[in-house]
């Protein structure tokens, strides 16, 4: 055989692939890449939703301008103007308003955050505030979640895939939570954690003494995206542990037969065995779970309204109550740039592509 007929073969080989894929990829740029393209070209218009007119305006990166645009600003103490002294006011340093801070022109920025540091006083202005507290929201709520439903996950699938008696039935019951429908699960909750006795946790609570009966769970701001988490996380953990499981069971029992024999203990087993063998399935499950939990939506429409937004709330309220398609349309950009930065840093960490 000549030198070069390996290389033809190859070269068919290769030939063939693409023409197999071919149409995998027809149908990736009909339903994925067509109206991605559509929604960036709507992103730079004025574009508006139910409305008469049909013009659209090109804009440039004005939308994008309006959505991410912000400014830092520290905030002076009230000076009492008949002592020349700071103005205080039950002990405490009173601060100047930040309507007064913030510039107003070009771009109108409002306050999205205080927060104080090196003892001073500062105001983050955004010219969407609404945006910038959803983004903030939205990226907290996926880490927290996604975090604790990994953990809880691996947990729960490491026990499960050992043998006992009963452990059919347990896989069963753990799928339980997932199986519910997220909008009849956020209804749920919304019942149990009741600002009153009327709901289970405050009823709870208060016979054990740990509370009034009267905690405001939806109502208070600072406990509001913890109990988002804690509701995320009860009815998603089991997808996690279902994943991890099918990563487990095409680990080699002999492996960690020779680990144990070498006198490897279940730590060390866990870190040298499971770990490495479970990346590219860990990095499936994240990956799937981060996109899920970046465009949360329902538990945070159902259960907040428009008290709070998550990214993809905030779109479908300027979408729908405001009818600007172009502002709407960059703020799905924005989402996928997110989506897709946390997508490529899991496979670059756990090295899907090498392994």
């Amino acid at each position: 055989m000549s030198a070069g007929r390996p290389r033809q073969l190859a070269g068919g080989e290769a030939r063939t692939a693409w023409w197999l894929m071919l149409p995998a990829l027809v149908v990736m740029a009909i339903v994925a890449i067509y109206p991605l393209g559509q929604v960036v070209a709507l992103s730079v218009t004025d574009a508006r939703f139910a409305t008469q007119r049909v013009e659209r305006a090109y804009v440039g990166l004005d939308n994008y301008r309006r959505l991410l645009s912000l400014t830092v600003r520290e905030l002076p103490p009230v000076v009492d103007p008949a002592t020349g002294r700071q103005d205080l006011r039950d002990g405490r340093l009173r601060y100047e308003s930040w309507v007064r801070i913030l510039p107003r022109e070009p771009l109108r920025y409002a306050a999205a955050y205080e927060f104080s540091a090196f003892g001073k006083r500062w105001v983050v202005g955004a010219t969407s505030p609404a945006f910038i507290r959803a983004a903030v929201d939205t990226v907290v709520f996926t880490v927290w979640s996604v975090a604790l439903e990994t953990i809880l996950g691996m947990i729960i699938a490491l026990v499960l895939s050992a043998e006992f008696v009963g452990r059919g039935l347990l896989r069963t019951l753990m799928l339980l939570p997932w199986a519910v429908v997220t909008v009849v699960s956020a209804r749920i909750w919304e019942w149990m954690l009741q600002p009153t006795r009327v709901g289970f946790f405050n009823t709870l609570l208060y016979d054990l003494g740990l509370g009034d009966g009267n905690i405001g769970f939806f109502q208070t701001a600072s406990m509001q995206l913890p109990t988002m988490i804690a509701m995320d996380v009860w009815k998603t953990t089991p997808f996690m542990a279902l994943l991890f499981l099918a990563g487990l069971a095409v680990i080699p029992k002999e492996l960690y037969e020779a680990a144990e024999i070498d006198g490897a203990s279940a730590v060390r087993r866990f870190t040298a065995i499971t770990l490495p063998l479970m990346a590219p399935a860990i990095a499936v499950a994240l990956i799937f779970r981060t996109l899920d939990a970046l465009r949360v939506f329902d538990v945070f429409q159902v259960v907040l309204g428009g008290q709070r937004y998550s990214l993809a709330s905030y779109t479908q309220a300027v979408l729908i109550d405001q009818r600007e398609v172009g502002l709407s349309s960059a703020a799905s950009v924005v989402i996928f740039l997110i989506i897709l930065v946390f997508a490529v840093s899991y496979m670059r960490m756990l090295k899907v592509d090498t392994t």
